[in-house]
């Protein structure tokens, strides 16, 4: 069971965040052709989606735990500091969307038109580094052990 769980979660996390880059990509068009209610519409999904990829991500990573690189250790170096990128950008990413959306809902339009596009690409690159490292440790490479926070944390 703990072995599906460990494939199925990422594999849905990885979907959810593609599936929000791609909604953010159709707001951006329908905003560029005036087209405000589809916009909205295209943007609250983009946040619905990401919310369940953070949901299912913090839950697998504190009950289920994070999986070690699995790949060889000449490559360890190279992935750690990718994955530090993709952390980073994924952090400002979300922050960015965060401000966005209230911006936007608050109809601050000046600061929401200009921190939308910024936040649009860090979301896009956060999308495309995060599809990089899923492939890294669940394709191209077997991941190393998982360990729970809690496990950590208690023992056991």
């Amino acid at each position: 069971m703990m072995d599906v769980l460990l494939l199925i979660l990422p594999t849905v996390s990885t979907l959810l965040i593609v599936l929000s880059a791609v909604a953010v990509g159709v707001g951006w068009k329908r905003i560029k052709e005036k087209n405000i209610k589809a916009h909205l519409r295209a943007m609250r999904l983009a946040a619905v989606f990401a919310i369940g990829f953070f949901a299912i991500y913090a839950s697998r990573t504190v009950f289920i735990g994070n999986t070690a690189f699995g790949g060889p250790d000449s490559l360890k170096n190279y992935y750690t500091l990718f994955l530090v990128f993709h952390i980073v950008l994924a952090g400002a990413g979300a922050v960015l969307g965060i401000v966005s959306l209230y911006s936007g809902a608050k109809k601050n339009l000046d600061r929401h038109k200009k921190l939308g596009p910024v936040t649009s690409v860090v979301w896009f690159f956060t999308a495309f580094t995060g599809v990089a490292v899923y492939l890294l440790f669940y394709v191209f490479f077997e991941g190393g052990e998982t360990t729970s926070v809690v496990k950590a944390i208690i023992g056991g």
